[in-house]
């Protein structure tokens, strides 16, 4: 977690061990790769093609200077950073940047059952429901309760494990597919 400053109105983000938050394990992560900037009151992301591998905000590619909101999901590499803003009104909050879970945290058994789990929103389909587990544990060719041992564990990764059981499946889905976890080519 590093909190964000006004103080420190500019923040350096990469693989570098110099850089003010640095992610030396990812190795799709540039060494200067991009910066967080105050700009006001509003922290943005800069992405000016410092990067070989891009910048991303909720799934989209940045080109330039995108202010950050409450929420945002950042994905720089293989790592998934939450933006968010707590304390007072949004103009005169503190800032936050949280790690979630990213690609690398997870098995590649849960990936796959997470990317079967996700394959009913092929295509931007808006009232789709997630893949059962008798259809995901057909897909790859494993048992219904091997399927409900991965999705036990990737409800806790994604912090959904809370929620009324009704309510799990559809909001990891929703939670992988925002964080850039799982995206269209995966589908």
């Amino acid at each position: 977690m590093l909190a964000l400053d006004p103080g420190r109105p500019r923040v350096t983000v990469g693989r570098s061990p110099a850089s003010e938050l640095p992610l030396t394990t990812d190795e799709e992560v540039s060494r200067l790769h991009a910066v967080l900037e105050c700009v006001g009151t509003h922290w943005t992301i800069v992405d000016d093609g410092l990067s070989r591998n891009g910048t991303f905000v909720n799934g989209d590619r940045i080109s330039g200077r995108r202010r950050l909101r409450h929420g945002d999901s950042i994905r720089i590499g293989g790592t998934l950073l939450t933006y968010d803003e707590f304390g007072a009104a949004i103009d005169e909050a503190t800032m936050v940047a949280a790690s979630t879970p990213n690609v690398r945290s997870l098995t590649e058994t849960q990936r796959s059952v997470l990317m079967a789990l996700c394959r009913p929103y092929k295509h931007g389909a808006a009232f789709a429901n997630p893949a059962s587990n008798q259809q995901i544990a057909a897909e790859l060719f494993l048992s219904v309760d091997t399927v409900k041992t991965h999705l036990r564990a990737l409800f806790t990764k994604f912090g959904v494990e809370d929620l009324p059981q009704n309510q799990k499946r559809v909001r990891l889905a929703e939670r992988a597919m925002h964080s850039g976890v799982v995206n269209a080519r995966d589908l």
